[in-house]
């Protein structure tokens, strides 16, 4: 089996050398889009296997027009993967979007939901910078308490019951927009809520969810945490939004054009602007312990293909 890993796995016990038992795999784990384009035109791969999280390139009709193989990924999401061109051409994508009894054991994404809100309400990033800059002033820096907030989940799968778990722990109301769950107000979800907090996968019904309109129905001053996708939110309307200060802050772990061009993004350009914004280089399932765990259980599918 020929199998190109263009995702780094190196760092992990015993992951690389158990994908290398399956095959003889090139390990190129940094390349752009043209790179990994010449690879695949030039050599007859069975196996690419990847991860959406340092991936600056999708997985295209330009990449993949001569592979025939199946595209392994470590990962639920598959916006980093042209889904409509595999299925038309054949190409298996696998998955952990179905992988229950693993994802159970994955909770890095909601705990770093839950750090992105805490951080963000309790601005202890800025204050940080601060106090590394020689300040000591708290002034500047108060913020709110979790205790008695309102926070609107939108999904309700695995990752949105956990954080439900951590928001009531912490004392706070949590209000549920999911239609496939029965909870389906979305507008009176967001009119309540104190802070949004986003847990869905890119679909026709989630893209661009929340918008001008949705963010019109909001509370003034609320907040929002996007651990989801960028496409679930417009990041324009967002910008706006928070420079009129209807929103008074955005917290992510992911944007929109990170598989192409970063230099126009909204929220990139916002931060430079001095916005409310709080961003992280999508580390959601970037544990030790999830990375470990996940990429060992993808890499048992091969077992599938042989």
């Amino acid at each position: 089996m020929q199998i190109l890993c263009l995702t780094p796995i190196k760092h992990l016990n015993e992951v690389y050398e158990y994908l290398n038992s399956f095959g003889c795999v090139d390990y190129y784990p940094n390349l752009n889009k043209e790179s990994v384009k010449g690879l695949i035109d030039s050599f007859d791969y069975d196996v690419i296997f990847c991860n959406p999280n340092k991936q600056n390139y999708l997985l295209d009709e330009y990449i993949l027009t001569k592979f025939n193989g199946t595209i392994l990924t470590a990962s639920t999401g598959l916006n980093h993967i042209d889904i409509n061109y595999c299925n038309e051409k054949g190409i298996k994508v696998m998955s952990h979007k179905e992988d229950m009894k693993l994802l159970n054991e994955l909770p890095s994404t909601s705990e770093l939901a839950f750090g992105l809100m805490s951080s963000m309400l309790r601005n202890i990033p800025s204050g940080f910078d601060d106090v590394k800059n020689g300040g000591w002033d708290y002034d500047k820096f108060m913020g709110h308490q979790l205790k008695g907030k309102i926070i609107g989940l939108i999904g309700y799968g695995r990752l949105g019951k956990m954080m439900e778990t951590f928001c009531k722990a912490f004392g706070m109301t949590v209000k549920i927009h999911d239609p496939y769950k029965g909870y389906d107000n979305l507008d009176l979800v967001l009119k309540e809520s104190d802070i949004i907090s986003l847990h869905v996968h890119v679909s026709n019904e989630t893209r661009y969810i929340i918008n001008k309109k949705t963010l019109g129905i909001m509370k003034n001053n609320s907040y929002i945490v996007n651990t989801s996708r960028g496409e679930i939110v417009n990041e324009r309307d967002i910008v706006d939004a928070l420079k009129s200060g209807k929103l008074k802050g955005y917290a992510t772990d992911v944007i929109e054009g990170e598989y192409g061009n970063k230099k126009n993004s909204p929220i990139l350009n916002g931060v430079k602007e001095g916005l409310n914004i709080l961003v992280t280089p999508h580390v959601g399932g970037m544990t030790w312990e999830g990375q470990q765990k996940a990429y060992m259980w993808s890499i048992n599918k091969l077992k599938e293909l042989k």
